[in-house]
């Protein structure tokens, strides 16, 4: 699929979603025509659930920063001022010792081996980096996912609002028909009362409709992060200009199957899971290892003792010597009570886990794409084998009111053909929602890309 800022999807005639109240005082932002993309681009900007997971991203960059920390030099700065009491000095024969003292100093180390620690730690800090970046699309795949079929659900709810409308208004209308024919005194009462019947049964799917058309709108402010103005309590003025479609989609099963196993980033995320569970198996085994740090520096501390052979007198703080120092340290934990040997079985049992955690999630992306497989095929099915129903459905209704007027049919063939009609409409709306909503699942099961992967620090 293409990218967001590319995307053009289910483009059709202008629909504009209608407010059942004024909009006028409702602001612009709230009112301003609104495609697909438009939604999903407002999504990436305000959505609560991406945003918590840019924060979630960011804060993973500082991890890595931690984890590379230890492979990098270590620059330390220290200084000392300390005044002591002349009492509790206690001075050679000849010398006076100063009760005022400092030192200060500049020491750089750098950590040479560790028991393959440190490669360990630079390797974890980039897969560090591109697990929290899986998880961050894993989030923005599911949100997009939510967006689009709330989207989907608004263009239904309204589209169920027309159909049941013209059903309500062909039952009030056969109503008032069969009203006047008995008033004429050409049908029996009886008629009146099953039209009025009819009637009463189809305004419940009507009241229905409408309801779902204002929680569809509610789900869809609500996923697009809209502060909603608290003025407004019944009916969002939302302006969707898209439509439901019914755009030739073609897919293939194993390629499907290919292409989820290589895109989908949950599937990423647990495979750097992996990855760093098995680099903290030689970070747990360094400690086997022994430790060789190198160091050098540059102090500054006053001088204890007067050089002059004739001045007893303690040296004064301005008076102080200097120089730097350079070397290597090495140390070995030759036995440390078993401490080292339970990291390591810890981090191998870890890593069990995190491989087995990787072949369940592949079965179950496996499941995912051959199931909205299977659901794609049956809404296209079903999208086909309403193609001719609607006509139908309609030149029966002329049929039969044609006679019922030449007086060879029955008011019930009316009644029946109406209800038929209105079944084929809400049939094929459902289809057509059933349709575009399957193929969004599908694209989300096989990890298909409709975003541009953010930029990260390196």
């Amino acid at each position: 699929m293409k990218k967001l800022t590319l995307l053009s999807l289910f483009l059709g005639f202008t629909f504009a979603v209608a407010a059942a109240e004024d909009t006028n005082s409702s602001p612009s932002w709230l009112t301003r025509p609104l495609s697909l993309a438009d939604c999903l681009n407002v999504a990436l900007a305000q959505n609560p659930t991406i945003l918590k997971a840019q924060n979630d991203l960011e804060a993973q960059y500082g991890v890595v920063v931690q984890t590379r920390a230890i492979a990098l030099p270590q620059l330390t700065a220290n200084g000392q001022y300390k005044d002591t009491d002349r009492n509790a000095i206690e001075n050679f024969p000849g010398t006076h010792t100063p009760n005022q003292n400092w030192n200060a100093g500049l020491t750089i180390t750098q950590t040479i081996y560790q028991g393959g620690k440190l490669l360990a730690a630079i390797r974890a800090a980039k897969v560090t980096k591109e697990q929290a970046l899986a998880q961050y699309q894993s989030t923005l795949a599911d949100t997009l996912l939510a967006v689009r079929l709330a989207y989907y659900d608004i263009l239904l709810a309204a589209e169920q609002i027309t159909v049941n409308q013209a059903s309500v208004n062909l039952l009030q209308k056969e109503l008032d028909d069969q009203q006047h024919r008995y008033d004429a005194g050409t049908v029996p009462h009886f008629n009146v009362l099953r039209a009025k019947v009819s009637l009463a049964n189809a305004r419940p799917p009507l009241i229905q409709a409408q309801n779902n058309y204002r929680i569809a709108k509610n789900n869809l402010s609500n996923l697009l992060g809209y502060n909603l103005p608290r003025e407004i309590t019944d009916n969002i003025p939302l302006n969707l200009t898209d439509t439901l479609d019914a755009a030739p989609y073609q897919i293939n099963l194993s390629d499907a199957l290919q292409q989820a196993l290589e895109k989908r980033p949950e599937l990423l995320a647990l495979q750097k899971t992996e990855e760093l569970q098995r680099l903290n198996i030689t970070d747990a085994s360094s400690g086997y290892q022994p430790q060789l740090q190198v160091f050098a520096g540059y102090n500054w501390l006053n001088q204890q003792f007067n050089n002059s052979t004739t001045d007893t007198s303690a040296p004064g703080l301005n008076e102080y010597l200097d120089g730097w120092n350079a070397g290597a340290q090495v140390s070995w934990d030759i036995f440390d009570g078993m401490l080292t040997h339970g990291k390591v079985v810890q981090a191998k049992a870890q890593y069990a886990k995190s491989k087995t955690a990787v072949d369940e999630e592949m079965r179950n992306i496996e499941l995912e794409v051959r199931t909205a497989y299977s659901d794609f095929l049956e809404a296209q099915e079903v999208l086909e084998s309403q193609k001719t129903v609607l006509e139908e459905a309609e030149e029966s209704l002329r049929e039969a009111n044609a006679r019922a007027d030449a007086g060879t049919g029955t008011q019930l063939d009316v009644l029946d053909a109406e209800n038929q009609l209105t079944q084929a409409r809400s049939t094929q709306a459902q289809a057509l929602h059933d349709y575009d909503a399957a193929r969004a699942k599908y694209e989300r099961a096989i990890g298909a890309e409709i975003v541009q992967n953010p930029s990260t620090k390196s």
